[in-house]
């Protein structure tokens, strides 16, 4: 396929002149170019310099010598951005991470899908209810969840508070971090209180108990402290879906000749915005952050091949995150293809297995739900494929909350379709509760069967 523009020509603004899918149809253009310019002044969320730090942890993941874990929610909420749910989120992929440390025995490099995940791709531009048509919702970044006219017109003041959100969750985030709650030696700052009855929990406390006399023992004859051990840094991920919020945050940085989008450390594109002419592919490829690329059942070999070719044509380590959801009963049949096509690029590439995308389904009463053995059952034969042919899965990307949530249904408590009401938060789609990533990082890990 023939590319409209030429390399040399990019620009963070050159995505402007392709087609470009999902973006919002803002009534007030010139309010709209207001706020982009607005953007562009403010301070970056996110530095260069841990941007090319998790590259370099990225490219130690694709030679097999660490795990990503990727996890938060699927579409974050303005409302939600509270010191409570934060820390949650925080405590989860810390508590997951230890896990993974334990039964993998190899470094995890923990990826939050936060601090920006405030833009969603829609199926369709409108939605009707009761014979009224109105836009779609496509995230806080754009609009309002409520169904009313005034509340669905895309807004381009949304885009500051995203902005403004983002940057409070990744500032309280480093605060904690700094301060040393993610330190191994207090794993104790992590419990979440109402889990404190879960037979989960009493695994978990063993673990921790595990590691803790191993730390008190290697320190004890070292006579200091592992370095590994105080801190366990939190990168940023969100899809870089609305095109004129990235590139506000996009600058050119002299001393490091590369231009950096600064509004996540890892942005990715989903399948329904990788056409290879299309405006997403345009902007990311003059992007130097690591990227990761969604690719389900509708991905073919040769166009995965061009898209890797476009991305990443210097084959440069740590740049191509490939993150696969294929769906339980499809996962055996399509990747292998996929997996061979890459090896024929000589790139080098991480493997994450998205084990919940493919799995989404709706209840009687058309409550979307997830089923916890799909999950599992996807997980698990991402692993064997890929073992099978000599590749390795490098991580694994859930959609997850700490809250005491009923969004997916099985795991550790047997949740049914009942019990689905009594705590369905999610406004876009359903999440892992704790005792199910928990589960889940535990069969990771080798720990569960």
């Amino acid at each position: 396929m023939t590319r409209s523009i030429a390399k040399s020509e990019w620009h963070p603004a050159s995505w402007t002149s392709l087609p470009a899918a999902q973006q919002p149809n803002y009534p007030d253009r010139p309010a709209l170019e207001r706020i982009v310019s607005e953007l562009s002044r403010l301070p970056p969320i996110v530095t260069s310099w841990e941007i090319d730090e998790l590259r370099s942890r990225i490219a130690k993941a694709q030679r097999g010598e660490s795990f990503v874990l990727q996890g938060g929610d699927c579409a974050e909420s303005f409302d939600e951005c509270t010191s409570e749910n934060i820390v949650a989120k925080l405590k989860i992929l810390l508590q997951m991470s230890l896990v993974l440390l334990y039964g993998l025995k190899k470094p995890v490099v923990r990826i939050g899908r936060m601090a920006g995940q405030y833009a969603k791709p829609r199926s369709a531009d409108t939605e009707t209810r009761d014979g009224q048509t109105l836009p779609s919702f496509r995230g806080d970044l754009v609009n309002r969840h409520p169904f009313t006219a005034e509340d669905r017109v895309p807004n381009p003041l949304l885009m500051l508070r995203g902005y403004e959100r983002a940057a409070l969750t990744l500032n309280f985030v480093r605060s904690l971090i700094d301060g040393g709650f993610a330190d191994l030696h207090h794993p104790e700052f992590w419990d979440l209180d109402w889990v404190g009855h879960s037979p989960m929990a009493n695994e978990y406390h063993n673990i921790v108990d595990s590691i803790s006399n191993s730390l008190d023992f290697l320190e004890s004859i070292s006579g200091r402290q592992v370095h590994e051990a105080q801190r366990a840094d939190i990168y940023a991920a969100h899809e870089g879906l609305h095109l004129s919020y990235e590139q506000a945050q996009t600058r050119f940085l002299k001393h490091r000749k590369r231009w950096y989008n600064l509004s996540t450390h890892f942005p990715w594109i989903g399948m329904r915005t990788a056409t290879l002419d299309g405006a997403h592919v345009e902007f990311f490829r003059g992007l130097a952050n690591p990227i990761g690329i969604k690719i389900g059942p509708g991905m073919t070999a040769e166009w995965l091949q061009e898209l890797i070719g476009v991305l990443n044509p210097n084959n440069e380590p740590g740049r191509i995150s490939l993150i696969h959801r294929f769906g339980a009963k499809s996962i055996e049949d399509k990747l292998p293809d996929l997996v061979r096509a890459v090896r024929e690029t000589g790139s080098p590439v991480l493997w994450i297995c998205d084990p919940m995308h493919g799995n989404t389904e709706s209840t009687a009463d058309g409550t979307k739900t997830r089923r916890f053995d799909n999950i599992v059952s996807e997980l698990e034969s991402a692993f064997s494929v890929h073992k099978a042919l000599g590749s390795y899965l490098g991580g694994v990307h859930l959609e997850l909350t700490g809250e005491n949530v009923t969004e997916c249904t099985g795991g550790a408590r047997g949740l049914t379709d009942g019990d689905l009401a009594r705590a369905y938060k999610s406004t876009v789609d359903p999440r892992l509760n704790y005792e199910q990533a928990m589960e889940i990082a535990m069969r990771i890990a080798g720990l569960r069967h």
